[in-house]
């Protein structure tokens, strides 16, 4: 796939659209269809933002390893029939991973589509009341996911409004709670016996990507966010994107060419100028310009914040919610795989999961353990034992790995300080990673010896790596739902936003990019 360098930059277009991110893309492919000139600027020489496919082990060139975004989950079925597209995508089987530090023997779950099967370990390593509850939560969220999934592709209304219009009237309260409250507050209705369970669905669903803690408001929202999973053959789960997540990329821009639009790389933005109150075009770092009667800002909010003045109410609700990230990634390229203890030799193989590793695993309280991880993040501190999420994908999609057979790998590690207190990152950070390895040791003795690269990316360098302000992978914390989010239109005519900022909310989504592209086709007549 090929973008064009900067050089053959036209002076005016009827769309210029700012970032060519997966939300910006979808943009473009839409509005070139309906036959409008579409410019697309990325300011780095990466198209994609956070999905894309790289090779970043200097010691193993020839591994492809997705270096942001890890899955692909939440995209609507009904976009990717709109835009025509087809993205390969791999089930997962086993979804879920909760093993245990220990020997053969001790709890673990693996979570696939043999529902029997996982009924079968609840009732063993936990209770016949956990295996109750899980399959009452996993009936609920699937009503609320069926219900809640047209409003993703239409203009949001309040909270209040959504549950009105879209949420079945037995389910409409439940709904409000669940997106104005606390993702502890959720889990607990459903009487689970184990605090390891609720705190893996708090983790994984609630808290990922989030700069909060299971108490605090919004994180329901971002739970039912996190289940909102539709893709064919998903039931519900998260998929891998065949050649990592540049695939996503790739496919879209290929779209968007076709239908002809033009994107260019090494093209940052430096302003929007405004002329009798309507956006004009933009100006280049570089000093070069191209007038155009609609920007869009598929860039996050409030690097597009940087670029104009907008109206003094949306930027002080916009700043009102701006939060640094607290993701911490540590992509590794492995030699091999590692053995978990706990599992038993005639066990199904756990790569491909999504593996948890939970603070006060082995403990009576790792919900005590989560609150404590939260209340280090929010002192500044580098917490002892973070939740992590880890990946292992290349035994899914070997497509991916080099001829020596290395495995892409990577360690999401929720939650950190965006800045830390006492010390700075670059000064932190070796020993964090020694920290972290440690604990994968623990699970899997021997993993440390199987690293043969590494690539860390701390909050601040999710930020200068992908370019997102703050290193919030979000861009608007998840927390923030439905029309509190960036608007489409901005206020300023000719001036719209569609990241994911924006509506329905961060991920690999798409939603936004169509959205706030119908939002300016009806705004221009067509």
């Amino acid at each position: 796939m090929t973008t064009l360098p900067a050089t053959g930059l036209p002076t005016r277009s009827d769309v210029v659209i700012i970032g060519a991110g997966h939300n910006g893309l979808v943009s473009a492919i839409l509005l070139a269809r309906a036959g409008l000139d579409v410019v697309v600027l990325e300011a780095t020489d990466v198209i994609g933002g956070a999905a894309r496919t790289e090779h970043p082990f200097p010691r193993v060139p020839g591994l492809g390893h997705s270096t942001g975004s890890y899955l692909l989950g939440l995209m609507p079925p009904e976009l990717m029939r709109t835009l025509d597209v087809d993205i390969p995508v791999l089930r997962r089987d086993p979804h879920y991973f909760l093993p245990t530090p220990g020997p053969a023997g001790s709890p673990y779950l693996l979570f696939g589509r043999d529902h029997a099967s996982t009924r079968a370990q609840l009732e063993q390593f936990f209770s016949p009341r956990d295996a109750a509850a899980d399959e009452q939560l996993a009936v609920e969220i699937a009503a609320l996911r069926a219900d809640l999934a047209p409003a993703w592709l239409q203009e949001p209304g309040s909270v209040e409004e959504t549950a009105d219009r879209f949420i079945r009237p037995q389910l409409q309260s439940t709904f409000i709670d669940l997106v104005r409250g606390s993702v502890a507050d959720y889990l607990a209705r459903f009487g689970f016996k184990s605090e390891l369970l609720v705190s893996m669905y708090a983790v994984t669903d609630g808290l990922s990507g989030l700069n909060a803690g299971p108490d605090d408001p919004g994180t329901g929202h971002n739970f039912l966010v996190h289940n909102m999973c539709r893709l064919p053959g998903s039931d519900g789960t998260w998929m891998i994107a065949q050649g990592g997540m540049g695939t996503v990329t790739r496919t879209f821009a290929d779209a968007a060419r076709a239908a002809g639009a033009q994107i260019f790389t090494g093209a940052a933005v430096s302003s929007i100028p405004v002329d009798g109150g309507a956006a004009s075009g933009v100006v280049l770092a570089d000093g070069r310009s191209i007038s155009a009667g609609v920007v869009l800002g598929a860039c996050d909010p409030y690097r597009l914040m940087s670029l104009v003045t907008l109206p003094a109410a949306l930027t002080s609700r916009m700043e009102a919610v701006k939060r640094p990230g607290t993701t911490l990634k540590l992509n590794l390229a492995l030699r091999g795989l590692p053995q978990f203890t706990c599992l038993p030799p005639e066990a199904p193989s756990p790569f491909g999961a999504t593996i948890h590793l939970l603070p006060g695993s082995a403990s009576e309280s790792p919900m005590a353990a989560l609150r404590a991880m939260w209340a280090d993040v929010q002192a500044g501190r580098l917490p002892d034992e973070p939740t992590i999420e880890w990946y292992l994908h290349t035994t899914v999609d070997p497509s991916l790995q080099d001829e020596e057979g290395h495995h892409s790998s990577a360690l999401f590690v929720q939650s950190v300080p965006y800045d830390l207190a006492g010390t700075t990152w670059d000064e932190a950070l070796p020993a964090y990673v020694d920290r972290l390895l440690d604990i994968c040791e623990r699970y899997a003795p021997g993993t440390r010896d199987l690293i043969a690269d590494t690539m860390p990316l701390t909050p601040p360098g999710i930020e200068r790596h992908f370019g997102i302000t703050g290193g919030h992978i979000h861009h608007v914390d998840n927390t923030v739902a439905f029309n509190e989010r960036m608007p489409y239109a901005t206020g300023v005519d000719g001036l719209y936003a569609g990241s994911a900022g924006a509506h329905p909310a961060g991920s690999v989504i798409g939603a936004a990019g169509h959205n706030v592209a119908q939002r300016i086709l009806r705004d221009l007549g067509r």
